[in-house]
């Protein structure tokens, strides 16, 4: 499943293989742990600077061509699936398991929360 086509649905475990595979034919090695995390937060930048340009307040500079809204996203995933890889992290498990703990954690907090009410 190295070659993905547009209309191919992915799981979040394939995604983890096929970044995988990727890394092993085109990016030799996987960056160290603190050089992905700096990475993420450079593309996490990114799509703040889009996100914040689009929705926000603020105006698109000349300098700011080039980026998108969905390819800073993607850029953001591929990072944290890298990350997750290299330490051994299950995503669909580590996801699957957060949800679960959100949902006891916040079972009431965010229907009672009068600032979300319409």
């Amino acid at each position: 499943m190295s070659q993905l086509k547009h209309e191919d649905s992915i799981t979040l475990r394939d995604a983890q293989q096929v970044v995988d595979q990727w890394i092993q034919d085109v990016g030799v090695r996987y960056f160290s742990e603190l050089t992905n995390l700096a990475q993420l937060m450079e593309e996490v930048g990114e799509l703040a600077r889009i996100v914040s340009r689009t929705y926000g307040d603020q105006s698109f500079k000349d300098s700011d061509t080039g980026g998108s809204l969905d390819d800073e996203l993607a850029d953001v995933l591929f990072v944290l699936i890298c990350l997750a890889n290299q330490t051994g992290v299950d995503l669909s498990d580590a996801l699957r398991a957060n949800l679960s703990k959100k949902t006891q954690r916040d079972a009431d907090r965010h229907r009672s929360n009068p600032k979300l009410k319409s």
